[in-house]
Parts: structure tokens; C-alpha cells; sequence
């Protein structure tokens, strides 16, 4: 399931044991196509993770704590703390590689 962070509330995404947080924006067009991915894989990997969309315009100040410049960004959290980042469009199995191996 994708969890969307609103008001600027990002509690539940660092009270996660592992998160992916896709940092995005609805005008960009790299993110749109990235969204249908992220939705296959938080179903996919439910249990193991916890996705989050975080939009960038909308939580402008959890983009600016992470320091975000570029979007679409990805950012795995374990119990709160960043431990991976890549930015831009990826396929499947790129993502799928990038998660295995930081969670």
C-alpha cells in the first residue's frame, strides 16, 4: 500500500522499520511515469516495506530537511534514518535491485 504524506507529516515514515519515500511532484513527467511502479511494488513488497509519496510542492518543508533538489528522488529509511538515495526514473528491475539491496 502507498501511504501519501500530507501537511507536511512525515511521522509515520521515520516510525517505519523500512521505508521508501518517492519524493515527486504532480507536474513532473519522469515522476508520473515512475508512480504506476511504485504502486506495483508497495503491493509487492507489503509487509517488508512501507511506501510513501511525498509531493514536493505540498511538503515543501519535509523536501527541504532531505535536502531534495532533483525529483523524482527515492529514499530508503530504516527506523527513521537514511541509509539509501537515487534520483530520477528507473525500470522495474532497477528499483527492484535498488531496494533489495537496502532493506
Amino acid at each position: 500500500m502507498l501511504n501519501t504524506v500530507l501537511n507536511n507529516d512525515f511521522a509515520a515514515a521515520k516510525a517505519a522499520p523500512v521505508a521508501l519515500v518517492d519524493f515527486n511532484a504532480t507536474w513532473c513527467g519522469p515522476c508520473r511515469m515512475l508512480a504506476p511502479l511504485i504502486d506495483k511494488l508497495a503491493d509487492e513488497y507489503d509487509g517488508k516495506v512501507e511506501f510513501f509519496s511525498v509531493d514536493t510542492d505540498e511538503n515543501d518543508e519535509i523536501a527541504a530537511e532531505y535536502g531534495i533538489v532533483s525529483i523524482p528522488t527515492l529514499v530508503i529509511l530504516k527506523n527513521g534514518v537514511e541509509v539509501a538515495r537515487d534520483m530520477g526514473f528507473k525500470p522495474e528491475p532497477v528499483l527492484r535491485a535498488f531496494i533489495d539491496a537496502n532493506t
